[in-house]
């Protein structure tokens, strides 16, 4: 039997067949949820946002003190995992760990969102998928909303303390949610308390600090862009990815109260990330803007080896940022 032809391969990360299938090449694998972490105690489940087409999310709740008369409140993190936009999962071994270790430090309830996958799934619908998510995670605010309501975010949720996050291409993801919040109204009138982006995924064709002059094209984030997404207006250019583009919107209007950028000293994007936190202080953003830099670290080491120091050091920061009151 003749092996299937490929058509497009993005070395490393996936290859497209030409009878329309997709294998990916990296990614860790998928992990159960569990009713008590034995590490931690925290308690995870997968739930379906939508069926058609499917969102769903895998929701993780800290161990709760012996029931009073009041279930106890918690801040909510709306959480959207990296990978370029085209692997990993919330439900992947990296992203369950690392959820898990924030959960129990930060004592938050978190919704890790399983958005749909490039190429499969075109990135600007990656980003509707993800502001679908928030808007369903704020139905759960007021009566109209949800038809069921999920009861861990109905009974445990603390909806004047909301937080979006994300790592990598999930950090571009919440900050595109984040400009979609500063122009459209979020169910309920919910407001985004803060968003912490840790090594965020931004790119564009002039380079930034110590970004190579030469050969841009070649490197891995264009690379990855152009492969997922071809048809992008203004190419690495689109201020989906940079937010610094000529006629990019203004950085003024992201929809939060505060936010936290964090960078790792050998992260190929690290420049980007110091000059967004820069930007958005410059912009006339009116929230509190707070900068992280990890000296000796790389891209998402936090995710890929939670349990080292420096690793730990970050999610306790995280976790202060997301329990930090105004």
């Amino acid at each position: 039997m003749c092996s299937k032809e490929v058509e497009i391969e993005l070395p490393t990360f996936l290859r497209v067949y030409k009878d329309g299938t997709v294998e990916r090449l990296s990614g860790t694998p998928y992990v159960p949820p569990c009713l008590e972490d034995p590490k931690t105690g925290v308690a995870s489940k997968d739930i379906t946002i939508r069926e058609e087409p499917l969102i769903r999310a895998r929701l993780h709740l800290p161990k709760l003190e012996p029931v009073s008369e009041q279930p106890e409140k918690l801040p909510i993190l709306v959480y959207y995992h990296g990978g370029g936009f085209c692997i990993e999962s919330a439900f992947s071994l990296f992203e369950h760990q690392y959820l898990t270790t924030l959960v129990a430090e930060a004592k938050i309830l978190a919704v890790s969102v399983e958005y749909r996958l490039a190429p499969e799934c075109p990135i600007p619908a990656i980003y509707d998928d993800c502001w679908e998510a928030l808007q369903w995670v704020a139905s759960h605010s007021v009566n109209c909303g949800a038809a069921v309501k999920e009861p861990w975010l109905a009974d445990h949720g603390d909806f004047h303390r909301v937080f979006v996050g994300g790592d990598s291409a999930g950090a571009n993801i919440a900050h595109n949610v984040l400009m979609r919040a500063g122009r459209n109204t979020i169910l309920g009138g919910i407001k985004i308390s803060g968003a912490y982006l840790t090594h965020p995924f931004f790119w564009g064709s002039e380079p930034i600090g110590s970004e190579s002059k030469t050969d841009r094209d070649k490197g891995l984030a264009h690379v990855m862009w152009t492969f997922l997404y071809p048809t992008a207006d203004d190419g690495i250019d689109s201020p989906m990815i940079n937010p610094f583009a000529a006629g990019a919107p203004s950085l003024a209007g992201l929809g939060c109260g505060r936010l936290l950028v964090s960078v790792a000293e050998k992260d190929p994007l690290r420049d980007r990330g110091l000059k967004y936190c820069k930007a958005v202080k410059e912009s006339g953003f009116k929230g509190e803007v707070e900068l992280v830099e990890v000296e000796g670290e790389d891209h998402a080491f936090h995710i890929v080896t939670h349990e080292k120091k420096s690793a730990q050091v970050l999610i306790k920061r995280l976790a202060a940022f997301l329990n930090k009151t105004c």
